[in-house]
């Protein structure tokens, strides 16, 4: 197992994300002073657990979150996130790789997480010391530590040692568990007072919930009664109804037959007029149909009589007009032949003629070619010597043209470096200017970056506010609706009308309700209302009405027999305490004397009244009265009044009890008074106004923070719209500076090569005009060889080409005149053939026209016969057509006849539809006359529904099916047990209803709320017996475990110490050439408690105290001790900030001999400053901090280097 990646964000000064990647074998972390080394220490220490700000080289924990800069806005939270490579299985989790992360919040707040699922603090701390790494921290020595390590006490050293071997957390555990021990039997002795007393309380509020399950069962009674007689009620009603429903459903049957005739009528109706309307189309059709006959009749009658023109057109005769005779056109064309032979024989003759004109041609041509040749041949030889001289001016001229190519290329190449140059200075000055105008900075994206975090965690800060607001609002709703219920409850509880009322009534103006006009203190209202006795639901006289005395107020309560009526008048009232103030002043003397003598907590009456109108005369009835718990609390207080000092005592008890001189009240607790109930329902009405207030207030909060939550939502979307601009903008700015690089670039590379081929047509100049003088050279030397020779051989041979020339032209000319002779035999010849061809022809034509002729003939003949048979059709459809003419004519009588007896039927069947149309109106008002009285039925069963589900919360279904006439009625006996059956007779179940009434009326008033707290007192004391007996057992339990602890604590500890010991002295021994070393026990005999001491003496000197050494001897000392444990109880890893700071070389190798043993067990990250320690790491990170103090990190991997 080793540490894999350490990544740091907000933490310190990290204020970007930082990953680090750790090696297996030895990490180095160097950097300069202050530039934040140890925080990587901090930040490795913080995610593994450490709880001690001070440990973290801080005043307070939030002081780990980046603080900000005069360049960086403050972070909002702190996260260090640890992966941990468990491939070996060293941490007791099935993963490869465990990832521990932890982020505190600058509002306090604080997420742990392994492998991303969120943890406890515990989880990881637990899972880190199953492999040796504690909360103690002793694989991460810190600055400082060293020195702790060396002014540790015993017990402090013996820490190390446990940590190391893992027995720590169990030490952790038992004192976790004493202290469990010692609360627990704190715990015991209070459920055991608990106990004892819900154990005394149980008696009187048992007897109250008797009272209060016999008023249940009556009222069960009631209930059932009133059930059946709704039952009853609605069976009956719903008999009447379906008796109803049968007359209304013969109605409506009479009303349906009436309706079918009605509708049978009215589809007679229909379908006659159906028949009527169909037969008008059709009538009209038969008219249309013989009108249109007798039109087609007349049109035929035409179409006879052209036809009958038609086929006299046809019967005349065919012209023959212009017609030649054959014959003389026969002896036309053997003219035109005899003429064409003669043409013939004038052509050879002249073919002969041209023919010798030709030989004679070709005679003088041949002479002249000699001629030609000959002259030819001195020409050849002259023009020879002017190619050679052209060839010369060819090769000048080319060597000219090269020659001024390339200069002007040469000067094409010097313009277009200009341009070139010209061109980069446009794009390197619009280069720099992009450069200076460049979008946002890095240090811009990474600030609003961290806005958008700090934002995002704001987000997250009010949503969690949010939803602690929202749980609240919850939570105060809950309680409020609890209140309300409670109010609801106590005002349903609260006495019926009896006779007081009844008095009251009659005296609104003399008399007030004593209950509705007193208030007192709720935990006193039981005793108070025991203390007035039947005053407590009595009445009071108003002062205006004290003098007209109490007797007409009595007389009329026993006139119309309303009981006995408690009535407070002014005779009553008696006179106030000697011994105290009754308005709220202190406790008299006497009774507080007594109170202390006894050693039981009481109250004096006077002070319980809060308010009301009648508060000043209830407290002077109530001076001399002491308010306590119960029988016994008010017996032991009368024991401790003194006797004979002005009127007597009354004591009062919250359970009914009264003591007076003379005379007791008690025994079985009477109902909750109304005195006591209107208490309890004003301290309940009171805590529904707190509560509400209390709801408002949570409510604001709520509200408040859902502001803050959508101010912070639009906070962090303005920070990612920000964040997205600033990245869009570093983006394109980043493209352009890119693309003017890019055409710089470019521009450059064409310039080198424009100079480039430049200077190649500088090197090629001069070759090109040496070429080009030697070409003129050439020329002129040819030139004067060719003045030098004659021509007059050449002017000889051209005159006897000229002679020759002639004669063969004269002899081109005969043949030529031959030639045309013979051309025009051949005209005169073709001029003879195109005259006969021509009266070849028309005696061809003349044949083709005799046929035509013929032809016509023909056709007309065809066309004779094709009309006179056209005529004949038209004479026989003329035929048919006046028979069908007839035939419409007789459809159009038969359709009107039909029509008329259509309609003849249909006004029949009209006047028997109004006469069954007022049979059928009597019969609807029948039906709706039934159908009211079915929905007046209807609406009185919907009415005893309604009373039904209000009085009894049931259904009419279950309630007739439960409670329906037809069932028997059980029989119970006085103790509410089934004794028989009886069926069902309304009288007795109305009579059973009266009595179950008056049984209830005669409990009076009754507890309402004593069974759910006689049920809920029962259990808890039945609950609270089980968990003594439970925290007994786990007492038991625990003191085992804590014995098992300890016997494991001291074989793991005397190994480990073994293991530690052996190794201290071997190490302290290279440390320490010549040296002894060794750890000592304080107290051998006690495994448990015992310390350690550190023994060092190095070589040559006698001291063995460690205060005694020099700094680094006691940093190696205790450099000694850390190794030891170290190697006695290897860790995955270890991380060492400067601790060799305070050595010398020697010492130092000394040391990184040492650690080199460590590196081929464990995996070491070292801070320093030495560059011999630097020298033996796998991997150096390099830590600075920038201008705006934020720490930089760069990395190497030495492996890679070497």
């Amino acid at each position: 197992m080793h540490l894999k990646t350490l990544t740091v964000r907000g933490f310190k000064s990290f204020a970007s994300a930082t990953t680090f990647e750790f090696e297996p074998g030895v990490t180095a972390v160097v950097g300069p002073n202050g530039s934040g080394k140890s925080n990587v220490v901090d930040a490795l220490a913080w995610v593994m657990g450490e709880q001690g700000a001070k440990s973290l080289r801080g005043g307070k924990m939030e002081d780990v979150i980046f603080a900000g800069t005069s360049a960086r806005q403050a972070l909002g939270r702190a996260h260090v996130s640890l992966t941990i490579d468990n491939a070996d299985g060293a941490l007791p989790i099935e993963y490869s790789e465990v990832t521990i992360s932890r982020t505190l919040f600058r509002s306090g707040g604080s997420e742990y997480a392994i492998n991303g699922s969120s943890c406890r603090l515990l989880d990881i701390q637990e899972l880190l010391s199953d492999s040796g790494l504690g909360r103690e921290m002793h694989v991460i020595v810190g600055q400082g530590q060293l020195d702790r390590i060396l002014h540790a006490t015993p017990e402090e050293r013996r820490g190390f040692i446990e940590e190391a071997a893992g027995v720590l957390k169990h030490r952790r555990r038992k004192e976790k568990t004493l202290r469990k021990l010692a609360s627990m039997e704190a715990n015991v002795s209070r459920l055991e007072d608990l106990t004892g007393e819900i154990g005394r309380q149980l008696t009187p509020l048992g007897r109250q919930a008797k009272v209060a399950r016999r008023a249940q069962r009556i009222q069960h009674e009631v209930r059932d009664a009133r059930a059946r007689l709704f039952a009853d009620d609605w069976v009956q009603a719903s008999t009447a109804l379906e008796a109803d429903a049968e007359a209304l459903a013969e109605a409506q049957e009479k009303l349906r037959r009436a309706e079918a005739v009605h509708e049978e009528l009215t589809g007679r109706i229909t379908e006659l007029e159906a028949e009527a309307a169909r037969l008008g189309p059709e009538v009209a059709a038969s008219r249309d149909a013989y009108y249109a006959l007798t039109q087609t009749t007349e049109r035929f009658a035409s179409l006879a009589q052209l036809a009958e023109e038609r086929v006299r057109a046809a019967s005349a005769p065919v012209a023959r007009a212009h017609l030649r005779d054959p014959e003389q056109l026969e002896a036309a064309v053997r003219r035109l032949e005899e003429e064409l032979t003669g043409l013939t024989e004038r052509q050879e003759q002249a073919r002969a003629d041209h023919e010798r004109a030709g030989q004679a041609r070709a005679e003088a041509e041949a002479a002249a070619a000699e001629a030609q040749e000959h002259h030819a041949a001195l020409v050849a030889q002259a023009a020879s010597r002017r190619e050679d001289i052209a060839a010369l001016r060819g090769r000048m001229a080319t060597a000219r043209s090269e020659h001024e190519a390339l200069l002007s290329r040469r000067e094409d190449q010097r313009e277009r470096i200009a341009q070139l140059e010209h061109r980069l200075a446009e794009q390197q000055t619009q280069l720099e200017q992009l450069t200076a105008a460049a979008g946002p900075s890095e240090e811009d994206h990474r600030a609003a970056a961290e806005a958008s975090d700090q934002a995002e965690a704001r987000t997250e800060t009010t949503q969690r506010r949010l939803d602690e607001a929202a749980a609240e609002a919850a939570a105060a709703r809950r309680e409020l609706d609890a209140a309300r219920a409670r109010v609801a409850a106590l005002t349903d509880a609260m006495p019926a009308a009896d006779g007081t009322d009844a008095v009251l009534a009659a005296f609104p103006d003399r008399l007030v309700a004593v209950a509705e006009h007193l208030q007192t203190a709720p935990e006193h209202a039981a005793a108070v209302a025991a203390a007035l006795g039947p005053l407590a639901e009595g009445l009071a006289l108003t002062s205006s009405a004290d003098r007209e005395g109490i007797a007409p107020i009595l007389e009329t309560a026993r006139q119309r027999d309303l009981g006995v009526v408690s009535v407070l008048t002014d005779d009553a009232l008696g006179d106030a305490a000697e011994d105290g103030d009754i308005d709220g002043g202190e406790m008299p003397a006497p009774l507080a004397r007594a109170a202390a003598g006894a050693g039981i907590p009481a109250h004096w009456a006077p002070r319980a009244i809060v308010g009301g109108d009648l508060a000043t005369r209830i407290r002077r009835l109530l001076a001399r009265t002491a308010l306590v718990v119960d029988a016994a609390a008010a017996e032991a207080l009368r024991r401790h009044l003194p006797a004979g000092a002005g009127p007597a005592w009354r004591i009062a008890a919250a359970d009914g009890t009264v003591l007076e001189a003379h005379t007791a009240r008690g025994g079985s607790a009477d109902a909750v008074t109304g005195l006591e109930i209107r208490s309890r329902l004003e301290a309940a009405r009171a805590a529904v106004v707190d509560l509400e207030q209390a709801h408002e207030q949570v409510r604001a909060r709520h509200e408040e923070a859902s502001a803050e939550h959508r101010r912070a939502r639009e906070q962090a979307k303005t920070a990612r719209a920000e964040f997205a601009r600033i990245s869009r903008e570093s983006t394109a700015s980043a493209a352009a500076l890119s693309r003017a690089r890019t055409l710089v670039g470019t521009t450059e590379e064409e310039l080198a090569a424009a100079r480039e081929h430049l200077q190649d047509l500088d090197t090629r100049e001069p070759g090109l005009a040496a070429a080009l003088k030697k070409a003129v050279g050439a020329v002129s030397a040819a030139l004067e060889l060719q003045r030098q020779e004659g021509t007059e051989a050449v002017d000889a041979a051209e005159a006897e080409c000229t002679r020759t020339a002639d004669a063969a032209a004269a002899a081109r000319t005969a043949e030529t005149e031959a030639l045309l002779g013979v051309r025009a035999a051949e005209s005169g010849l073709r001029a003879a053939e195109q005259r006969l061809e021509a009266a070849r022809r028309a005696m061809a034509a003349e044949r083709t026209a005799r046929a035509e002729v013929q032809r016509q003939e023909a056709r007309q003949a065809a066309r004779l016969r094709t009309r006179r048979g056209v005529r004949e059709m038209i004479a026989r459809v003329a035929e048919r057509i006046e028979a069908s003419l007839a035939e419409a004519s007789r459809i159009r009588e038969q359709t009107q006849t039909r029509r008329a007896a259509v309609e003849t039927r249909l006004h029949e069947a009209r006047t028997a539809e109004r006469e069954h149309r007022d049979q059928l109106d009597e019969l609807r008002r029948t039906t709706h006359s039934g159908e009211l009285e079915r929905a007046t039925r209807e609406a009185r069963l919907e009415s005893l529904r309604e009373a039904v589900h209000e009085e009894l919360s049931l259904t009419v279904e279950t309630l007739v099916e439960d409670y329906g006439p037809h069932l028997p009625i059980p029989v119970l006996d006085e103790d509410g047990e089934a004794a028989g059956q009886e069926p069902f007779e309304r009288a007795a179940q109305e009579k059973r209803l009266e009595r179950a009434r008056r049984d209830l009326k005669a409990l009076g008033k009754v507890n309402p709320l004593a069974l759910e707290e006689f049920a809920a007192l029962e259990e808890r004391h039945t609950y609270l017996a089980q968990q003594l007996e439970d925290l007994k057992r786990s007492r038991a339990d625990l003191e085992e475990i804590i014995r098992d602890v300890d016997e494991h604590v001291r074989t793991v500890f005397a190994q480990a110490f073994a293991d530690t010991q052996e190794q201290f002295v071997r190490v302290f021994g290279t440390l320490f050439p010549g040296g002894e070393g060794k750890l000592v026990l304080t107290d051998p005999q006690d495994l448990l408690t015992t310390g350690i001491e550190v023994h060092a003496k190095p070589a040559g000197k006698k001291v063995k105290r460690l205060s005694l050494l020099s700094g680094g001897e006691r940093s190696l000392t205790a450099i000694a001790m850390l190794v030891a444990i170290f190697k006695a109880r290897p860790s995955p890893f270890y991380v060492m900030d400067e601790v060799e700071a305070a050595l010398d070389d020697r010492n130092l190798g000394r040391l990184l001999t040492i650690l080199r043993e460590l590196q081929e067990s464990s995996q070491l990250i070292i801070i320093t400053h030495q560059k011999r320690t630097m020298e033996i790491a796998d991997a150096l990170y390099g830590v600075s901090m920038r201008g705006d103090g934020i720490t930089q990190v760069i990395s190497q991997r030495l492996a890679d280097l070497r």
